[in-house]
């Protein structure tokens, strides 16, 4: 008998899971940039020497800039309430999600990333506690928010704030999506003009990705719901009903599988599943897209027997849409620039910049770089901070 069986130890549940051990006592800590070695170092690092910066900064808070970290770090910000596909599972069980989105902050963006759970799902509570801890930060990260408390909470800090933030539910989504399709319309011999697009899911992400596909252009769009597809016979409100107001031109009143005969495109992001049949009845060369995770809308091998492109939200396939392709380098253009928000124009110019990097290399199973491919946040950042200076939205 060995000396844990015997003194009654019970055995670690969690031994044998890679996952666990790698996000065992957390996947962040603080490092100093300075080292503290002697009395001089100390009086430079602390007191007295801080009071002469701190001093200057309270005369001239555009030196916080300079002389502190606000300027170079984002506070990742959730309530836990739709945590990847897990749901509302709550402040705590979610910090493990936004400390692993402060390390991609790190890795692909080269910026500092404070993940900061909040144990309330109160809209005015989330903005103002947004509001009072800014001075901290030099961005603001909005994850995991549940729709359609997300929408309001964001505009309201892009209201109050003159720091970058973004929802990336929503937009992270949506500027990879916009690049994949640029893409995927090249393939197939497309212009982006000419796309008829179905789009499963009028949350979040699906409202994100319907504005920015009209941003840029798509011909046409129809949205659905669970219900089916958004059109003004139905009594909706808030942001469904901007959807009846601005999508859905040729007036599809029926189910979202009845709208994709003869679709060139199907978004999905929103879970559950649609039928082969559908898929077979949509145009020559069709591109879907299941993003839902772990197990796409669409199976991807009878996407494959029907569809030209076919990309999912997984790694382990191709075409995979990560937001990871565009968050750490949307920030740190932003950042880079002195950005004080983060408008459409800036996040088009983050969607053509990803489409950008692999446009010489183009096939149906690569329409978007690998999220590990690390000319992307560079290719991003670039195109982001040009674009706000030429908007004129820096300090």
């Amino acid at each position: 008998m060995s000396g844990n069986e015997s003194s009654g130890a019970r055995p670690d549940r969690f031994a044998d899971d890679p996952a666990f051990a790698v996000h065992e006592g957390g996947k962040l800590s603080v490092v100093p940039n300075r080292r503290i070695e002697s009395v001089a170092d100390l009086a430079l690092t602390y007191t007295p020497g801080v009071a002469r910066v701190s001093s200057a900064i309270a005369a001239e808070p555009g030196l916080a800039r300079r002389f502190t970290w606000a300027s170079r770090v984002v506070a990742v910000v959730s309530d836990g309430t739709a945590v990847l596909g897990l749901g509302d599972i709550g402040p705590a069980a979610s910090l493990p999600v936004m400390e692993g989105k402060a390390c991609l902050f790190a890795e692909f963006g080269g910026l500092n990333a404070v993940p900061i759970v909040l144990g309330t799902t109160d809209v005015d509570e989330i903005v103002d506690a947004v509001v009072a801890m800014a001075p901290s930060f030099g961005g603001i990260n909005l994850e995991d928010i549940s729709a359609p408390r997300c929408f309001e909470i964001e505009d309201r800090l892009r209201e109050r704030l003159s720091i970058p933030v973004m929802h990336d539910d929503q937009h992270g989504t949506a500027i990879v999506v916009l690049a994949a399709l640029r893409n995927a319309a090249t393939v197939t011999g497309r212009r982006i003009g000419d796309l008829r697009v179905v789009v499963s899911g009028a949350g979040a992400a699906g409202v994100a990705c319907t504005k920015i596909l009209l941003e840029a252009g798509v011909g046409e769009i129809a949205v659905a719901d669970s219900q089916g597809i958004l059109h003004p016979g139905r009594e909706l409100a808030g942001t469904k009903q901007w959807l009846v107001e601005n999508t859905n031109p040729a007036g599809f009143a029926g189910s979202m599988v009845s709208a994709l005969e003869g679709a060139d495109v199907y978004l999905g992001v929103s879970g559950g599943s649609v039928p082969e049949a559908a898929i077979a009845s949509m145009a020559d060369d069709a591109i879907v897209f299941s993003l839902a995770n772990p197990t796409p809308e669409v199976d991807p091998e009878m996407a494959a027997r029907h569809a030209a492109v076919v990309a999912t939200g997984r790694s382990d396939l191709p075409n995979q849409i990560n937001n990871v392709l565009a968050f750490p380098g949307v920030f740190r253009g932003a950042i880079d620039a002195g950005a004080t928000a983060i408008t459409e124009e800036m996040k088009l110019a983050a969607a053509d910049a990803i489409a950008g990097v692999v446009a010489d290399e183009l096939r149906p199973d690569h329409i978007v770089p690998s999220p590990l491919d690390r000319r992307v946040a560079t290719a991003v950042a670039e195109a982001v901070a040009a674009r706000a200076r030429e908007q004129g939205v820096t300090v």
